[in-house]
C-alpha cells in the first residue's frame, strides 16, 4: 500500500510521520532510530537489508497512542538518522561504530533497525566505545550468539572478547533443538545468565524484564537490549529464517520491549533477524518489528 493509500485524519497521527528525519535543529532529542541493512555474514541466507525500509512503511499502518499504557509517543522528539551505507564487514562495521558514537549521548535511547543479528556487536560498541566492562547486555534470542567466526551467530562471543563481562549479560529465550552443547557449557562458563523458554512460561514479562535488569544494569551501569525476533514462534514471525515452533508470543516479545524501555539504564535495543522479502503476504513480521519500535517508545515515554 502506498502513502497515498492511507486515509488521512488529522485526529489518528501516524506513527510514520512522527519520526522526523534528521535535520540541524534536530541534533538530540528522546530517540533516535538508524537502520543497519546487515545481511552478508548472516548464517542463513536473509534479505535483512530490506527490512530497515519495510519497518518504515509498516509504521505507517498505526498510531502513535497506546491505550494499554494512556500514552501518546507523539510526545517524545524522535528523528530518524536513514541508514548506515554497507554496514558488513570490518570497514561496514566501523562506519556502523561511527554514525553510533555521533548521537551517543544526545537521545536517550537509540533503536537501532537491523538487519541481522550481527549489528549488535558494533552497536554496542559505538554506544559505549571503550567502557565495556562497565556495562551490560540483555538478548532475547532463541540462540546463545557465541559462535566463532564474525557472523550473525558470534556478537556475544565478540563483545565478551572486547571487554564485556559475562557476568552482566542476560540471555532470554534461548531455545531448545537450536543450540549445541558446546555452546551452553561456553554460556555457563563465562557467567551468563541463560533464561531458557521453558523458563519463561507463567512466567510476566515485567517481572523477567525486572529481573535481567537486576542482573544487567547491576550498580546502575547501562545496559543494550538485543531483541532478535527470531525468538517468537515460527507462526507469527515467518520472516525469520531461524525461527522455530513453539517460540514466545508476539505479545510477549512486545511486552518486553516496553518494560525494557520503561528502565533510564536503557540506552539502545536493536530489532533484527528480520527478512522482508521472506516475510508471509500480511506482512506480520515487519508488522511485529514495527510494533516494538513503539512498545520501545512508549517504555522511554513513561521514564520516571
Amino acid at each position: 500500500m502506498s502513502h497515498s493509500s492511507f486515509p488521512n485524519d488529522p485526529l489518528w497521527p501516524r506513527a510514520g510521520y512522527w519520526i522526523l528525519p534528521m535535520t540541524d535543529t534536530m541534533s538530540e532529542g528522546d530517540l533516535a532510530l538508524l537502520g543497519i541493512p546487515a545481511h552478508q555474514t548472516s548464517i542463513s541466507p536473509t534479505g535483512a537489508d530490506a527490512t530497515p525500509g519495510a519497518v518504515r512503511e509498516a509504521l505507517l499502518r498505526y498510531s502513535t497512542y497506546s491505550a494499554t499504557h494512556d500514552v501518546d509517543v507523539a510526545s517524545l522528539r524522535a528523528v530518524d538518522l536513514g541508514d548506515v551505507t554497507e554496514p558488513d564487514g570490518p570497514e561496514g562495521e566501523q562506519r556502523v561504530r561511527q554514525a553510533v558514537a555521533q548521537i551517543a549521548g544526545h537521545f536517550r535511547l537509540l533503536i537501532a533497525l537491523g538487519g541481522d543479528n550481527s549489528i549488535t556487536y558494533p552497536v554496542m560498541q559505538g554506544l559505549f566505545g571503550e567502557d565495556l566492562a562497565h556495562c551490560g547486555l540483555i538478548t532475547v534470542d532463541a540462540h546463545h550468539d557465541l559462535r566463532n567466526g564474525e557472523s550473525n551467530g558470534s556478537p556475544v562471543r565478540r563483545l565478551v572478547e572486547a571487554g564485556l563481562p559475562g557476568a552482566h549479560i542476560v540471555q532470554i529465550g534461548i531455545a531448545d533443538f537450536a543450540n549445541s552443547a558446546a555452546y551452553a557449557a561456553q554460556a555457563c562458563e563465562l557467567g551468563i545468565t541463560v533464561v531458557q523458554r521453558a523458563q519463561l512460561r507463567g512466567r510476566p514479562p515485567e517481572e523477567v524484564a525486572a529481573r535481567a535488569l537486576e542482573t544487567a544494569g547491576y550498580g546502575g551501569r547501562p545496559v543494550f537490549v538485543d531483541l532478535d525476533v527470531d525468538v517468537c514462534d515460527r507462526a507469527e514471525v515467518p520472516g525469520c529464517p531461524a525461527s522455530a515452533p513453539g517460540g514466545i508470543s508476539a505479545d510477549y516479545l512486545r511486552q518486553l520491549a516496553y518494560f525494557f524501555s520503561r528502565d533510564e539504564r536503557v540506552r539502545g535495543i536493536d530489532i533484527t533477524e528480520v527478512d522482508a522479502t521472506a516475510d508471509a503476504p500480511d506482512g506480520r513480521t515487519v508488522r511485529l518489528a514495527a510494533l516494538l519500535v513503539l512498545e520501545a517508545a512508549a517504555g522511554l515515554a513513561e521514564r520516571q
